[in-house]
């Protein structure tokens, strides 16, 4: 500092500049419009924090619409014993709701310590929490620390969705509508209510939510019976449910469990005592105990509930719901469905299905395969079944995809493998899986009510819900079960046909020329009745009467029974396909039936030719209560009646007594039913009832390779009796009632006509019928004269063959029968129908060839030379066939039945 005179005055210069001053006094303004910039911009900012602030305020939901119920509830099933047989689930929607009362005192308490310990005492927001995340997330650049409180944890789950990947602002946001809400929630909300609803809320790891779900899946009780250490190990899950899964994870979560239970003792929860015990509580063993003995996560549904489920969900569409409603309702609605289900018949169905001992030796096993393989290139290559069956047809033309052992069939795929996969490519996927054969399905239904009581629909392990169901889901070839539904019940109830109604089972063709055949061989067994008929369930008998009633009636009549799978007029690959035909009387038909079907219309019989739709459920309610469905209706009609039911019924009794069904007759009370065949042994039936359950039972190949073993070939049967005896034990015999409108008559079995005393002595035998139709007519079957050896015709005077006697003579041929029976011609019958010189319709007698004017003709000694080389013929013939067969025609003992008319097999000549 310079304080010399010059130094002074130069100071004094500076000081009085006008450059200066003026310099200075525009600094000063500048540092004033710079403060009021940034006091400016702070009342801005300010002002636009709070408008931003107010906004995202403003745009949080109303709070007297929010809902914080949980929603998104297992659906239950249960039996006609009111036990839980089923549960289904989607994701998020394994949760079962409880009330406060049922919450243990220290599982309130545990996720109190773990997750808001303030709960109690902040209105929503916990502002000291809030105060500790943020200093913990600028010291240690960690932000993670959790501020939330319970109740912007339950508006987090219950009201704001997408938060899983929401950005940053969009963060922001969110946490300032959660806070916002929260505080106005425990304004209308208590906090009681608030803790419930969040702890039937949260995610609690293995596909649960809430504690009652959690509880039942870690622990297999309810939530009530919980202990402290199990309170706390779930309650330790809630913070990452994937880390503290106590399953998979019980080291990270025995950590989080003690954490729980010293907060609550430090929080005055529990006492030192309580703590102690906890901590020495050995509860993972448990857990794991548990998880082995459940099962896990792998439940599997039943076919029984497959079904169900399918017809619930078929149900809901029809009452207006789409297709993904129906399907979210029923998986996530926190539904109730009352089955139909009774729980000891399916305990004996499902023991009996799944015995393997039950079941013939050498089973087979159907291989599906599936390949994905990828090549150095990128290109990706899906084999399939198809392509594997290919491969091996190229060695062996017959190759159907059956294996006799899991090691044969492994043993080929490493064979294709070794083919189609490169050294340098990559396999992708492969899906292997061995079905065992021949498969199995049963329907059991109340007929009274139309309860499917139980149901299987296959054979082996089930490997997943809603896969292939044998009973509901699969069309197969009916045989001959179909006899009595397509022909001989329409034929009874309004076509004039009687059991006693006699056809002659001799050689008769389709309209297109194919030779009918019965299931034993190429022999005939001549005139029989409609109930031997179908006791022995004759081929040709059947297409003879469909041929009289005509196809159309019996198309009808099945229509009624409840068959959905018939074909009318339908074009496949340009061809025409139609089950209005003569071989549906054998069950050939386009496409097939279904066991729950081919059983309900057995059922109708069984319930006096009352058809009631089968069903699975009675009743659906939601979580509240209210009724969804309301199946509980019987949806009935009358199909055939009362009379005709039991006629049937009393001709399918003889199937069980003297036919084919012997073998299912147990004996404890009445039974009657059919059995059912294929050509090639496809597809084998029993359908058959008593006064209390109809069941039917189906074998097969699901591939419809042949069965051949005897045992393969009666495991219908076989099957059938091993259920349907354990059902009926305990039971009162019970016999068919005999309704009104039914009488009894002695007819002769030969014509099914009033007998001739004298003649038809032999072949007596008592009927039931329907009133008015015991047949007026006298036997025109038994004939007492001479008759001709030749021509089996009443002998003329002049014959040289005639014979003196009983004998019985072949009826007349029904107009529509005529052109079926191979070399038919008027004078095969002994009978002509004609019209007499007033006009009637008169039915004569015929004769036989040798007429006075034949045995007048030249040369005739050489004629009847040669008639009697005939004779003599067909004697020695006759003798040496009953010589071979031992003196008795073969009977086999098992039944078969064309299902499909041959095109290869002629007409005779």
């Amino acid at each position: 500092m310079n304080y010399g005179k010059r130094g002074i005055v130069h100071q004094a210069r500076t000081l009085n500049s006008g450059t200066d001053k003026w310099g200075k006094k525009f600094s000063l303004f500048g540092f004033y419009i710079l403060l009021a910039l940034i006091i400016g911009m702070v009342i801005i900012g300010t002002s636009a924090g709070i408008g931003v602030f107010n906004g995202i305020r403003d745009g949080a939901p109303d709070i007297s619409n929010i809902d914080v119920t949980p929603s998104g509830f297992s659906t239950f099933v249960y039996d006609t014993d009111g036990n839980q047989i089923a549960k289904l689930v989607s994701t998020d929607s394994n949760r079962i709701p409880v009330t406060w009362d049922m919450i243990p005192e220290n599982l309130a308490h545990a996720f109190v310590a773990i997750e808001d310990a303030r709960f109690y005492d902040h209105n929503g927001i916990d502002v000291q929490g809030i105060v500790r995340a943020a200093f913990v997330g600028v010291t240690s650049g960690n932000f993670s620390q959790g501020a939330s409180t319970i109740t912007q944890q339950l508006l987090k789950n219950n009201v704001f969705s997408g938060w899983t990947d929401e950005s940053f602002i969009e963060s922001v946001k969110r946490k300032i509508q959660e806070q916002y809400l929260a505080v106005q929630l425990e304004k209308t909300m208590s906090k009681e209510d608030i803790l419930l609803n969040y702890m039937n809320t949260i995610n609690l790891g293995q596909n649960t939510l809430g504690v009652q779900a959690a509880s039942l899946r870690y622990f297999n009780k309810p939530v009530t019976d919980l202990t402290l250490s199990e309170c706390a190990v779930i309650a330790g899950i809630t913070q990452n449910p994937s880390k503290f899964n106590p399953i998979t994870h019980p080291d990270n979560n025995v950590e989080r469990r003690d954490k729980v239970l010293r907060l609550m003792l430090e929080q005055g929860y529990i006492t030192q005592v309580e703590y102690d015990l906890a901590m020495n509580d050995d509860v993972y063993s448990r857990i794991q105990n548990v998880n082995q003995e459940t099962g896990g996560d792998t439940t599997i549904n039943s076919y029984f509930v497959d079904a169900l489920t399918n017809d619930v969900l078929e149900d809901l569409i029809a009452a207006g719901y789409n297709e993904t409603q129906a399907y979210t309702l029923l998986y996530s609605g926190g539904l109730k469905v009352y089955s139909t289900q009774n729980p000891q018949i399916q305990k004996i169905c499902d023991e009996v299905f799944t015995d393997e001992s039950n079941y013939p030796e050498g089973t087979k096993y159907l291989l599906n395969y599936e390949l994905s393989v990828q090549a150095p290139d990128g290109t990706v290559t899906n084999h399939s079944s198809e392509m594997f069956q290919a491969y091996f047809k190229q060695q062996k033309s017959s190759f159907d995809m059956l294996f006799d052992s899991h090691e044969s069939a492994e043993a080929a795929i490493e064979e294709y493998k070794s083919v189609v996969v490169g050294t340098d490519d990559e396999i992708l996927g492969e899906k292997i899986n061995l079905v065992p054969q021949p498969q199995v399905s049963i329907t059991i239904e109340e007929q009274s009510t139309g309860y499917i009581v139980a149901m299987v629909g296959g054979r082996g392990q089930k490997t997943a819900s809603r896969t292939l169901n044998r009973a509901t889901d699969t069309y197969r070839q009916p045989g001959s079960t179909y006899k009595v539904l397509s022909t001989y019940a329409p034929g009874i109830d309004s076509a004039g046909l009687t059991l006693a109604t006699v056809f002659n089972d001799a050689p008769f063709a389709y309209a297109n020329g194919t030779l009918v055949r019965n299931w034993w061989g190429s022999s005939y067994r001549g005139l029989n009745t409609v109930r031997s008929a179908i006791r022995d369930s004759m081929n040709v008998i059947a297409v003879e009467a469909i041929t009289l009633i005509t196809p159309q009636l019996a198309f009808d009549y099945l229509k009624n029974f409840g068959f959905t799978t018939l074909a009318e007029n339908v074009t496949i690959n340009g061809k025409v396909y139609s089950d209005i035909q003569q071989s549906t009387a054998l069950g050939g038909l386009t496409y097939g039936v279904k066991n729950i079907e081919l059983n309900a219309a057995y059922a109708a019989i069984a319930n006096g030719g009352v058809y009631t739709k089968p069903k699975l459920y009675t009743k659906v309610v939601d979580h509240d209560g209210n009724v969804v469905l309301d199946n509980t209706e019987v949806e009935s009609k009358r199909i055939i009646k009362e009379t005709t039911a039991f006629l049937l019924t009393s001709a399918m009794q003889d199937v069980v007594t003297s036919g084919t069904g012997g073998s299912v007759n147990f004996g404890t009370t009445a039974i009657a039913g059919k059995t059912g065949t294929t050509s090639d042994y496809n597809d084998v039936w029993f359908a058959g009832y008593t006064n209390y359950y109809t069941a039917t039972t189906w074998t097969g190949y699901d591939n419809n390779a042949k069965m051949t073993a005897s045992a393969e070939k009666n495991l219908s049967k076989t099957m059938w009796r091993k259920v349907m005896e354990k059902v009926h034990e305990g039971l009162p015999y019970s016999s068919f009632t005999v309704p009104s409108g039914i009488t009894s008559a002695t007819v002769c079995a030969r014509s099914g006509k009033q007998p001739i005393p004298g003649l038809c002595d032999g072949t007596l035998y008592s009927e039931y019928f329907e009133e008015g139709t015991v047949p007026t007519e006298s036997c025109d079957v038994h004939y007492a004269g001479t008759i001709c050896a030749l021509d089996g015709l009443p002998a003329c005077e002049t014959c040289p063959f005639k014979a003196a006697g009983v004998f019985e003579l072949t009826p007349e041929v029904p107009p529509a029968l005529q052109s079926g029976f191979v070399d038919y011609s008027p004078s095969n019958s002994a009978y002509t129908t004609t019209t007499d010189e007033n006009g009637n319709t008169v039915t004569v007698l015929n004769q036989c060839r040798h007429t006075p004017e034949y045995m007048s003709q030249e040369g005739i000694e050489g004629i009847i030379a040669g008639e009697q080389d005939l004779l003599n013929q067909a004697a020695a013939a006759a003798a040496a066939a009953a010589a071979e067969a031992g003196g008795a025609p073969p009977a086999p003992a098992q039944e078969t039945v064309v299902d499909t008319v041959p095109e290869n097999v002629a007409a005779g000549n």
